[in-house]
């Protein structure tokens, strides 16, 4: 591929080939297109992400150790159709960083199965430990079969992908690793292996960091990109596509880029006016700052909802949380921040007789349970 074929107005929403697909602001984890983002479909390759987490995760004495690769390891023409590999060789000398690298740019099949036998001891114990790791991500539409996803029987979309993708990013080796264009893998029983990765966005789109793509019968085209423009950091992922799956990804890219801009929507300590609490009337200000993207030619203004808690009695302590306030923008939510109590100074008593203060303070309660319920 040499070229990506993208529309010319990158404003509108594109319409992308892939019947799945998400794209988000990476830094913010702001959600910016979606097509069936729960939907749980096989995923290839992408499988081998979950593959490098746990093995940079529980990484024993560096990523320059050097294990042998296990037999069980070594793919032959009738192990999934071989796909792609490193051919490695029984016993063969190589070092981690080296399998990762053949993983994430080769998508190098043995290279999954070699760092899965060295961290868990056996494929299916550590398919249990990608399970589990999954779960506790949250990726609850996610089941793994196996280290590399060439069966096609492992599960997982959109969403998960990118709980996964958030987490991975953390970790600065793996960064380095999604983005380099070419990677040569030494051994010390075979000549070196120059690896070229397949992600052509690296290439052919402006600001590409990373990642991975995957394909098999089953899943289609499957790509996560990611890309930076200068403060901006945008992350798509785009599953069983046929063949524009690239394009897609430009697209989605291009359009986060250019229809959206990020503004300050509310800042620290900005007075918000008065809720009213369990007893009384309260002024608050903004706990939090709150930065988010926004649709340059949204027409409709922000709206803020203020939910006052339940828990929250009057006098309230100054700078204590009673609500929440949430910023939402044609119907989406845009972020969420905590209210606080502003100062009060000193409370006045309350005046009148014992039972005119007891229907007071049960109006305040109502009226705060009202309002939880209506939000």
């Amino acid at each position: 591929m040499s070229t990506l074929s993208t529309p010319k107005d990158p404003i509108p929403a594109p319409s992308v080939e892939a019947p799945a697909a998400v794209l988000v602001d990476l830094d913010a984890g702001q959600v910016l297109f979606r097509r069936a983002p729960e939907q749980a479909r096989p995923v290839a390759s992408l499988t081998k992400l979950m593959t490098a987490l746990l093995v940079l995760e529980k990484q024993r004495g560096g990523l320059d150790r050097t294990i042998r690769v296990h037999p069980d390891a070594v793919f032959g023409r009738n192990d999934y159709g071989g796909g792609s590999t490193l051919g490695l060789r029984p016993g063969e000398p190589v070092s981690i960083r080296d399998l990762l690298a053949g993983l994430l740019l080769g998508s190098a099949n043995d290279a999954a199965e070699a760092l899965a036998i060295d961290g868990s001891g056996s494929v299916s114990a550590f398919v249990r430990r990608m399970n589990a790791r999954a779960k506790a991500l949250g990726m609850s539409g996610t089941r793994f079969a196996s280290p590399h996803g060439l069966d096609d029987r492992g599960r997982s979309s959109a969403t998960d992908l990118l709980l996964l993708l958030r987490t991975a990013w953390r970790d600065a080796a793996f960064r380095d690793l999604v983005g380099r264009k070419l990677a040569v893998i030494r051994s010390g029983s075979v000549r070196p292996r120059r690896i070229q990765n397949r992600n052509v966005m690296l290439w052919l789109y402006p600001g590409a960091t990373g990642i991975k793509t995957g394909f098999t019968a089953g899943s289609g085209f499957c790509l996560i990109a990611t890309a930076r423009r200068g403060d901006r950091e945008l992350a798509a992922v785009v599953l069983g596509g046929r063949e524009e799956v690239f394009s897609d990804a430009a697209a989605l890219l291009n359009h986060g880029f250019a229809a959206y801009e990020r503004r300050t929507l509310v800042e620290e300590g900005e007075p918000l006016g008065s809720v009213r609490v369990r007893g009384g009337q309260v002024p608050v200000v903004a706990g939090a700052g709150l930065d988010a993207l926004v649709w340059v030619q949204a027409t409709g203004a922000t709206e803020r909802l203020l939910k006052t808690s339940a828990a929250a009695a009057y006098p309230p302590p100054s700078g204590s949380v009673v609500g929440t306030l949430r910023l939402t923008a044609s119907g989406g939510t845009l972020g969420r921040v905590p209210i606080v109590a502003a100062d009060l100074g000193v409370p006045e008593e309350p005046t009148g007789p014992w039972w005119g203060r007891a229907a007071r303070a049960v109006s305040g309660a109502v009226t705060a349970v009202v309002t939880a319920l209506l939000d």
